[in-house]
């Protein structure tokens, strides 16, 4: 059996999810302003945890640093990461301070915690204070340790395997962790070689939220963070540069792309769009899609406000399309304040920016122009409707679609008198003021029953003369 000391961090990362967000759209007179407010315990367990790593029996490590009191679970509150921040309080590194420390660790072990701690036979080495808290259990290893030197408590949590003998990985946790503990964070978890160190104050939600990015891996060796002004990537580093290169330009230019085609109907600058890259596909499936996704190569989490995707054995350039149009829904559910756009418009773009910036060069015109009540029908459909029906029916919808998004784009500035100029604009303005009303958006957005009757009539003659 391998040495904890040696084997833990050599077992599979587990990446820890970023808060579940709830978004907030403000107003101030005409202009809207979006923000994200997050549940205050879900803001304190997203920083306190350090790290998760399972082995390959299935054992799982979890380590936190308690180095502010725990939000009460009753208070329900929701705020931003700057007043989040701005009103914690640090748990004082104290030997006597049960009360605290048990409301923190309660919130993090999945078990009960005993009324009295267990101290070790004689206090380790290197600790000032060691407190052995998972009761009777005989599943799990838990202790509660101040370092010396350190200015936080820990919990280490370890979760054993069916079979294993509880007494013999007690003591393995004693000797090979605790005893060691110093040499094991200077050595694997570069947050805790300078624990005095306090962060730096930051004053924007935008790098609030690429610090809490960077933190969800940062003790993990083989992952790595790459930063834009409008981006943050998280990768596992096995990805070949090359592509996490291509990656990242093609991101950069992409976003601007969906900035000046569909303008945010919002003022969202305090935004960031965060993207986790896995190597391994079945990583991808266990932790970040689950079995939902078993079809998928990448998705956007409008919850936890991330883009996750994994890079299939055939390359990337099949994977730049999908997060091209992933990236899309990403970039269009903060420009309408995590508000659903309808799905002729969010798909529809979606499916035309995974060419690229200037969208496809070419999308089979056959059949379409006769699918002109078909296309009315597309605009004015919900997300149940635009998903029900066979596989032919779906691939249909989409078809229509994109190519609503495509005339739009190559052929509705050459009608006479340029009539659906603002279309995009207004439909924005629209959905953003009715609170999401996706009819309401549609209809606003062509101002009358006559114009929409003009676009799909134009639309008809676009697809006829293709």
């Amino acid at each position: 059996m391998l040495l904890l000391a040696a084997s833990l961090f050599f077992a599979t990362p587990v990446p820890l999810e970023m808060p579940e967000a709830s978004g907030y759209l403000l107003t101030n007179g005409k202009e809207f302003r979006f923000e994200d407010r997050f549940d205050t315990l879900d803001l304190w367990t997203s920083h306190a945890v350090l790290g998760r790593w399972q082995d390959d029996d299935g054992r799982l490590f979890t380590l936190a640093r308690l180095d502010t009191i725990a939000p009460k679970i009753d208070l329900g509150e929701t705020k931003t990461r700057k007043v989040y921040l701005a009103n914690t309080v640090t748990l004082p590194a104290k030997e006597k301070v049960k009360t605290l420390l048990y409301e923190a660790a309660e919130k993090l072990v999945p078990f009960e915690l005993p009324e009295e701690p267990e101290p070790p036979r004689q206090e380790l080495r290197g600790m000032k204070k060691t407190l052995y808290v998972h009761g009777t259990n005989t599943w799990a290893v838990s202790a509660l340790f101040l370092p010396e030197k350190f200015k936080a408590w820990y919990l280490a949590t370890w979760e054993l395997a069916e079979g294993d003998d509880f007494a013999e990985y007690k003591e393995l946790f004693e000797e090979e962790f605790l005893a060691k503990w110093r040499q094991i964070a200077e050595k694997n978890l570069p947050g805790e070689k300078d624990p005095e160190k306090k962060p730096e104050a930051v004053a924007d939600e935008k790098e609030l939220l690429r610090r809490d990015a960077a933190h969800s891996v940062t003790n993990y060796p083989s992952w790595h963070t790459v930063d834009s002004d409008e981006f943050t990537v998280l990768y596992d580093a096995p990805l070949s540069r090359s592509f996490v290169t291509a990656l990242t330009n093609d991101l950069k230019r992409m976003r601007a792309r969906y900035a000046e085609v569909i303008p945010s109907a919002v003022d969202a600058t305090n935004s960031l769009a965060v993207a986790r890259i896995y190597e391994d596909r079945d990583e991808y499936l266990e932790i970040a899609a689950g079995t939902e996704m078993q079809w998928s190569a990448a998705y956007w989490s409008p919850s936890r406000r991330e883009l996750v995707a994994y890079l299939p054995e055939d390359g990337g350039e099949g994977l730049l399309r999908t997060i091209r149009h992933e990236a899309f829904h990403q970039y269009l559910s903060y420009a309408g304040a995590m508000l659903s756009a309808s799905p002729w418009f969010n798909e529809g773009y979606a499916q035309y920016f995974e060419a690229g910036p200037d969208g496809p060069d070419f999308v089979d015109p056959a059949d379409l122009a006769s699918l002109d009540e078909a296309v009315r029908d597309v605009m004015q459909m919900d997300y149940p409707e635009f998903y029900s029906g066979t596989d032919f029916e779906r691939r249909l919808k989409y078809r229509l679609a994109l190519s609503i998004a495509f005339f739009i784009e190559k052929g509705a500035s050459k009608v006479r008198f340029d009539p659906f100029k603002n279309l995009k604009r207004d439909y924005m303005a629209a959905l953003v003021k009715s609170r999401g009303d996706m009819q309401y958006a549609t209809k606003a957005a062509f101002g009358s029953e006559e114009r929409l009757n003009l676009f799909v009539l134009e639309w008809k003659k676009f697809w006829k003369n293709r």
